[in-house]
Protein backbone atom coordinates (compact mmCIF):
# COMPACT_ATOMS: atom_id res chain seq x y z
CA UNK A 1 0.00 0.00 0.00
CA UNK A 2 0.96 3.47 -1.09
CA UNK A 3 2.14 6.21 1.71
CA UNK A 4 -0.37 8.60 0.58
CA UNK A 5 -3.00 6.31 0.14
CA UNK A 6 -2.02 5.22 4.27
CA UNK A 7 -2.18 8.56 5.11
CA UNK A 8 -5.34 9.24 3.60
CA UNK A 9 -6.94 6.64 5.17
CA UNK A 10 -5.53 7.66 8.58
CA UNK A 11 -6.61 11.25 8.43
CA UNK A 12 -9.86 10.55 6.56
CA UNK A 13 -10.93 7.66 9.88
CA UNK A 14 -9.71 9.91 12.81
CA UNK A 15 -11.72 12.67 11.11
CA UNK A 16 -14.93 10.48 11.08
CA UNK A 17 -14.35 9.60 14.61
CA UNK A 18 -13.70 12.82 15.51
CA UNK A 19 -17.22 14.19 13.59
CA UNK A 20 -19.27 11.57 15.68
CA UNK A 21 -17.62 12.18 18.87
CA UNK A 22 -18.43 16.00 18.35
CA UNK A 23 -21.90 15.14 17.65
CA UNK A 24 -22.15 12.17 20.60
CA UNK A 25 -20.46 14.18 23.31
CA UNK A 26 -23.12 15.73 25.49
CA UNK A 27 -20.53 18.64 26.95
CA UNK A 28 -20.27 21.34 24.46
CA UNK A 29 -16.63 22.04 25.20
CA UNK A 30 -16.18 18.26 24.52
CA UNK A 31 -17.74 18.63 21.17
CA UNK A 32 -15.51 21.76 20.38
CA UNK A 33 -12.56 19.63 21.11
CA UNK A 34 -13.47 16.89 18.87
CA UNK A 35 -14.56 19.68 16.09
CA UNK A 36 -10.89 21.36 16.16
CA UNK A 37 -9.68 17.44 15.74
CA UNK A 38 -11.87 17.21 12.70
CA UNK A 39 -10.65 20.73 11.07
CA UNK A 40 -7.08 20.02 11.52
CA UNK A 41 -7.57 16.39 9.61
CA UNK A 42 -9.84 17.69 7.21
CA UNK A 43 -6.59 20.13 6.30
CA UNK A 44 -4.09 17.65 5.60
CA UNK A 45 -6.67 15.79 3.43
CA UNK A 46 -6.35 19.00 1.64
CA UNK A 47 -2.69 19.25 1.68
CA UNK A 48 -2.57 15.80 0.19
CA UNK A 49 -5.09 16.69 -2.43
CA UNK A 50 -2.54 20.14 -3.31
CA UNK A 51 -4.57 22.69 -1.83
CA UNK A 52 -2.60 24.23 0.57
CA UNK A 53 -4.85 27.93 0.36
CA UNK A 54 -7.94 25.64 1.47
CA UNK A 55 -5.65 23.40 4.28
CA UNK A 56 -4.48 26.84 5.64
CA UNK A 57 -8.16 28.99 5.80
CA UNK A 58 -9.14 25.55 7.39
CA UNK A 59 -6.43 26.37 10.12
CA UNK A 60 -7.00 29.84 10.01
CA UNK A 61 -10.37 31.02 9.71
CA UNK A 62 -12.55 27.56 11.16
CA UNK A 63 -10.12 26.09 13.80
CA UNK A 64 -8.94 29.64 14.97
CA UNK A 65 -11.60 31.98 14.70
CA UNK A 66 -15.00 30.39 14.32
CA UNK A 67 -14.01 27.89 17.07
CA UNK A 68 -12.47 30.77 19.53
CA UNK A 69 -16.41 32.09 18.62
CA UNK A 70 -17.96 29.23 19.52
CA UNK A 71 -15.99 28.84 22.84
CA UNK A 72 -16.47 32.52 24.02
CA UNK A 73 -20.21 31.69 22.70
CA UNK A 74 -20.02 28.65 25.55
CA UNK A 75 -18.46 31.14 28.08
CA UNK A 76 -21.45 33.66 27.86
CA UNK A 77 -24.27 31.40 28.30
CA UNK A 78 -24.65 28.89 31.13
CA UNK A 79 -24.79 25.24 29.18
CA UNK A 80 -26.83 23.71 31.73
CA UNK A 81 -29.86 26.09 31.15
CA UNK A 82 -29.53 25.21 28.06
CA UNK A 83 -32.50 23.62 26.32
CA UNK A 84 -32.92 19.49 26.35
CA UNK A 85 -31.82 17.77 23.05
CA UNK A 86 -34.99 16.43 22.75
CA UNK A 87 -36.90 19.09 23.18
CA UNK A 88 -38.41 21.65 21.49
CA UNK A 89 -41.80 21.62 19.05
CA UNK A 90 -43.10 18.46 17.95
CA UNK A 91 -42.67 19.38 14.20
CA UNK A 92 -38.55 20.22 14.61
CA UNK A 93 -38.26 16.84 16.36
CA UNK A 94 -39.52 15.29 12.96
CA UNK A 95 -38.63 17.09 10.61
CA UNK A 96 -34.71 17.79 11.34
CA UNK A 97 -33.91 13.73 11.56
CA UNK A 98 -35.51 13.82 8.12
CA UNK A 99 -33.38 16.55 6.31
CA UNK A 100 -30.63 14.68 8.00
CA UNK A 101 -31.38 11.44 6.71
CA UNK A 102 -32.03 13.10 2.90
CA UNK A 103 -28.87 15.22 3.51
CA UNK A 104 -26.84 11.69 4.37
CA UNK A 105 -28.85 10.24 1.17
CA UNK A 106 -27.28 13.38 -1.02
CA UNK A 107 -24.19 13.02 -0.10
CA UNK A 108 -23.88 9.52 -0.67
CA UNK A 109 -25.24 9.65 -4.18
CA UNK A 110 -22.79 11.97 -5.22
CA UNK A 111 -19.80 10.52 -3.86
CA UNK A 112 -21.48 7.21 -5.49
CA UNK A 113 -21.58 9.33 -9.36
CA UNK A 114 -18.48 10.79 -9.63
CA UNK A 115 -18.65 11.11 -13.05
CA UNK A 116 -17.49 14.80 -14.23
CA UNK A 117 -20.70 15.90 -16.60
CA UNK A 118 -20.33 19.47 -18.86
CA UNK A 119 -17.11 21.20 -19.91
CA UNK A 120 -13.94 20.94 -18.05
CA UNK A 121 -11.87 24.02 -17.02
CA UNK A 122 -8.07 24.98 -17.75
CA UNK A 123 -7.10 24.52 -14.28
CA UNK A 124 -4.67 21.47 -15.04
CA UNK A 125 -1.48 20.48 -13.06
CA UNK A 126 1.03 22.64 -15.52
CA UNK A 127 -1.41 25.61 -15.47
CA UNK A 128 -1.11 25.58 -11.94
CA UNK A 129 2.27 25.26 -11.81
CA UNK A 130 2.24 27.82 -14.61
CA UNK A 131 1.27 30.35 -12.49
CA UNK A 132 3.54 29.79 -9.09
CA UNK A 133 0.87 26.88 -7.24
CA UNK A 134 -2.75 26.20 -6.15
CA UNK A 135 -2.42 29.36 -4.03
CA UNK A 136 -1.42 32.26 -6.62
CA UNK A 137 -4.48 30.34 -8.75
CA UNK A 138 -7.00 30.25 -6.56
CA UNK A 139 -5.93 34.52 -5.91
CA UNK A 140 -5.98 35.50 -9.53
CA UNK A 141 -9.38 33.80 -9.74
CA UNK A 142 -11.16 35.54 -6.47
CA UNK A 143 -9.63 38.73 -7.21
CA UNK A 144 -10.84 38.71 -11.31
CA UNK A 145 -13.72 36.33 -11.93
CA UNK A 146 -15.13 36.62 -8.57
CA UNK A 147 -14.33 39.27 -7.11
CA UNK A 148 -18.16 41.12 -6.25
CA UNK A 149 -19.02 37.53 -4.99
CA UNK A 150 -15.69 37.81 -2.38
CA UNK A 151 -16.82 41.33 -1.60
CA UNK A 152 -20.65 40.61 -0.61
CA UNK A 153 -19.04 37.76 1.53
CA UNK A 154 -17.12 40.00 3.22
CA UNK A 155 -19.88 42.53 3.76
CA UNK A 156 -22.36 39.26 5.48
CA UNK A 157 -19.23 38.62 7.76
CA UNK A 158 -18.58 42.11 8.85
CA UNK A 159 -22.28 42.41 9.83
CA UNK A 160 -22.02 39.58 11.62
CA UNK A 161 -18.84 40.89 13.73
CA UNK A 162 -20.76 44.26 14.08
CA UNK A 163 -24.10 41.50 15.27
CA UNK A 164 -21.51 40.04 17.96
CA UNK A 165 -20.07 43.54 19.49
CA UNK A 166 -23.87 44.93 20.19
CA UNK A 167 -24.93 41.38 21.91
CA UNK A 168 -21.39 41.71 24.20
CA UNK A 169 -22.76 44.87 25.23
CA UNK A 170 -25.82 45.09 26.76
CA UNK A 171 -25.54 47.80 28.72
CA UNK A 172 -25.30 50.31 25.92
CA UNK A 173 -29.14 49.69 25.15
CA UNK A 174 -30.32 50.25 28.48
CA UNK A 175 -30.23 46.51 29.93
CA UNK A 176 -28.04 45.52 33.05
CA UNK A 177 -27.10 42.30 33.47
CA UNK A 178 -27.02 40.10 37.02
CA UNK A 179 -23.53 39.92 38.07
CA UNK A 180 -22.25 38.25 41.18
CA UNK A 181 -18.64 39.40 42.50
CA UNK A 182 -17.07 38.23 45.52
CA UNK A 183 -15.37 41.39 46.79
CA UNK A 184 -18.19 43.49 45.20
CA UNK A 185 -20.15 46.01 47.13
CA UNK A 186 -23.25 45.31 48.08
CA UNK A 187 -25.72 48.03 46.70
CA UNK A 188 -22.93 50.11 44.56
CA UNK A 189 -24.88 49.03 41.24
CA UNK A 190 -28.12 51.32 42.62
CA UNK A 191 -25.65 54.07 42.90
CA UNK A 192 -24.21 53.93 39.19
CA UNK A 193 -26.39 55.41 36.58
CA UNK A 194 -27.81 52.89 34.11
CA UNK A 195 -26.47 52.68 30.26
CA UNK A 196 -28.77 54.52 27.79
CA UNK A 197 -28.37 54.92 24.01
CA UNK A 198 -24.53 56.37 24.63
CA UNK A 199 -22.26 55.94 26.84
CA UNK A 200 -22.81 57.51 30.52
CA UNK A 201 -20.23 59.40 32.62
CA UNK A 202 -19.94 58.60 36.14
CA UNK A 203 -20.71 61.98 38.00
CA UNK A 204 -19.58 63.26 41.29
CA UNK A 205 -22.83 62.70 42.60
CA UNK A 206 -22.16 58.80 41.58
CA UNK A 207 -18.82 59.10 42.97
CA UNK A 208 -20.38 60.42 46.75
CA UNK A 209 -22.92 57.43 46.54
CA UNK A 210 -20.47 55.15 46.16
CA UNK A 211 -18.09 56.43 48.30
CA UNK A 212 -20.82 56.32 51.00
CA UNK A 213 -21.90 52.87 50.45
CA UNK A 214 -18.25 51.56 50.24
CA UNK A 215 -17.86 53.09 54.01
CA UNK A 216 -20.14 50.01 55.26
CA UNK A 217 -19.60 47.52 52.68
CA UNK A 218 -20.13 43.62 53.35
CA UNK A 219 -18.10 40.70 51.26
CA UNK A 220 -19.90 37.92 51.07
CA UNK A 221 -18.09 34.34 50.27
CA UNK A 222 -20.09 31.94 49.33
CA UNK A 223 -19.52 28.57 47.24
CA UNK A 224 -22.88 28.17 45.19
CA UNK A 225 -23.19 31.56 43.78
CA UNK A 226 -27.00 30.50 42.57
CA UNK A 227 -27.94 30.16 46.48
CA UNK A 228 -27.21 33.90 47.04
CA UNK A 229 -29.26 35.68 44.36
CA UNK A 230 -30.86 38.54 46.20
CA UNK A 231 -30.09 41.03 49.02
CA UNK A 232 -32.13 40.44 52.64
CA UNK A 233 -32.56 42.52 55.17
CA UNK A 234 -31.59 40.84 58.20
Amino acid sequence: MAWNLLFFYLLGGISLLAAIGMVVAKNPVHSAIFLVLTLFNTAGIFVMLGAEFLAAAQVIVYAGAVLVLMLFFLMLIDPQNLPERGGGHPVQRIIGPLLGVILLLEVAAAIANRAVSGTTGNATPENIAFVGGSTQAFGNLIFTQYLFTFEVVSLVLLIGVVGAIVLALPERLGERLSTISLGHPRGTDAALPEGTGAAVPVTRADRQATAALEATREVILVRDPDAYTEVKSR
